[in-house]
């Protein structure tokens, strides 16, 4: 059978109906209205950016989960569990562990919180002046709107397979334009009053949907089946994630503690929840109770990529010929996998119902990204460029606005030509170790170490920009299979991670003992602390 012809009936095989379409478009609907109805509280910088500092522990544990929970975690979760099944695991374990530690001791977050800051570069101002909070504010941009390229890309690959589109008849960048004049219209009236309001809907619908998925995934196959399946195909390293073949080993495990620690401690669609939160008290239970909510993030979707490659192998045919071609062709992208299966597996009502929380999560994240990104260019770059001439509150929400719409015309664009061998969750973690690697070493030294300087935060922020190094196009461009035979192991997107992680601190470390500031530390951050 001809590969376009394969294609087209793998896809168009699903069982997507114009009810599935009815409540798909009806939560579409909600989510406009909900941009309308929180314009009008919008009334300053700070009701937009940070919601006035007004959420409770129900609501920062539901819309920090909202926003982590995106679809693009739920595709790059299913991808790894296709993957490397039951082993994947073991990242879920891990980032519940880590957030759990930074709600019980406040690493980080409550003594950010006490500084009053609205954005992570602010507090570098606090602590380390004016230039180190510019460099912070460029590298963060740089890396978060990087990392943020391919999700809207991701996205419409999955409404592209739950819905049998074929993908192959140039509808993709029409889905994707589609979506993002979407999620802009609701996000830029409302700010960060939408997107709490929107998660937190958003964080209802995906929890029910999900549930209906795995418990009718286990009904479908069985518990049993599905574990013989992965045995039968991928041995054990399908379950320990530490032996060879398994895709992971220490060196990826290593790297996962430290990404549990970004993504709840350094990112700022994270971080930006503590800093709206009421009070320190409301930041250290809503970490303890989201540390639950991290493990089901990742548990979950790995869940859905494992019974996704049990249906395909189970079924044979058309669709193991499709992602597992017999004649060594390519094939088809396995982040349709999880989508396929879902439009095969699903009847009619539960299949858009399903859709509607998968669309849920991808706009929960686009909006809280899109805000956040925005936000810092405006607070964290264009002001204090300004030198004094600072920018209305008024002039702020419209320049917010408008960047926002440059950085979705971007994402289109990046996202229709970026084409690199790192699977989705590397291209993530690297991307966005470009600020969170050096954010790392300036966080915990700048809170926790009197000593450390404007000069070591500068080195170390400098130093964390070399995680570019580790994107898969970077490393063909540079021949990186000349340098690991002069090394002897393989650099992979985890170990230059870890590298950039203790070059920064270093950095921070040298440049603090070897240039010290000769000003007194800011009397505000010493109240802070």
């Amino acid at each position: 059978m001809e590969s376009n012809e394969l294609i087209q009936n793998v896809f168009a095989g699903g069982a997507f109906t114009a009810l599935d379409w009815c409540i798909v478009i009806g939560y579409v609907s909600i989510s406009i209205f909900i941009g309308i109805f929180a314009n009008r509280f919008i009334k300053g910088v700070a009701d937009y950016v940070v919601a006035g500092r007004n959420l409770g522990t129900a609501l920062s544990v539901a819309t920090m989960t909202g926003t982590e929970m995106g679809l693009i975690t739920v595709m790059y979760s299913a991808q790894k569990g296709f993957t490397g099944g039951f082993a994947a695991f073991h990242i879920a374990v891990i980032a519940c562990i880590v957030t759990f530690i930074v709600g019980l001791t406040g690493f980080i977050v409550v003594p950010l919180r006490k500084t009053q800051a609205m954005t992570i570069p602010e507090y570098y101002e606090m602590r380390f002046g004016r230039r180190t909070r510019i460099l912070g504010g460029i590298l963060l941009a740089f890396g978060g709107i990087l990392n943020m390229g391919l999700f809207l890309k991701i996205g419409s690959q999955f409404v592209v397979g739950v819905t049998g589109i074929d993908p192959s008849g140039g509808l993709l960048p029409l889905v994707m334009i589609s979506l993002i004049i979407l999620i802009l219209f609701y996000t830029i009236l409302g700010g960060m009053v939408s997107v709490v309001i929107a998660d937190y809907i958003q964080f209802t619908v995906l929890s029910i949907g999900l549930l209906l998925v795995v418990g009718m995934s286990l009904y479908h196959f069985g518990w049993g089946h599905m574990v013989e399946v992965v045995q039968q195909h991928k041995g054990d390293s399908g379950f320990d994630p530490t032996i060879k073949g398994s895709g992971f080993g220490p060196a990826y495990m290593s790297w996962q503690a430290v990404l549990g620690l970004v993504s709840c401690a350094i990112w700022p669609t994270a971080v930006t929840r503590a800093l709206s939160a009421r009070n320190t008290q409301v930041v250290k239970r809503q970490y303890m109770l989201s540390s639950i909510s991290f493990l089901i993030r990742f548990l979950i979707p790995y869940f859905l990529g494992i019974a996704a490659f049990v249906f395909i192998m189970s079924s044979g045919g058309i669709f193991k010929e499709a992602f597992f071609p017999a004649n060594g062709q390519e094939g088809l992208d396995n982040l349709y996998a999880m989508p396929i299966f879902l439009s095969h597996t699903l009847p009619a009502g539960i299949l858009g119902l399903v859709s509607a929380a998968m669309i849920a999560a991808f706009m929960s994240t686009h909006d809280s990204y899109l805000l956040c990104w925005s936000s810092v260019i405006v607070l964290d770059i264009v002001n204090p460029l300004r030198q004094g001439k600072g920018l209305t509150d008024r002039g702020k929400v419209f320049l917010t606005r408008f960047i926002m719409v440059l950085i979705g015309i971007y994402i289109v664009v990046w996202g229709l030509w970026y084409e690199g061998s790192d699977d989705i969750w590397e291209y993530m973690g690297i991307t966005g170790a470009i600020y969170s690697t050096g954010a790392i070493a300036v966080l915990s030294f700048g809170l926790y170490w009197k000593r450390a300087s404007s000069t070591g935060a500068t080195l170390a922020l400098i130093a964390g920009f070399s995680a570019i190094f580790g994107l898969s196009k970077v490393r063909d461009l540079l021949n990186y299979d000349a340098i690991e035979q002069v090394v002897g192991f393989e650099l992979t997107a985890p170990v230059m991670g870890l590298f950039t992680l203790g070059l920064s601190i270093f950095a921070m470390i040298a440049g603090s003992l070897l240039w010290p500031d000769k000003a007194p530390e800011n009397q505000t951050m010493k109240e802070a602390s």
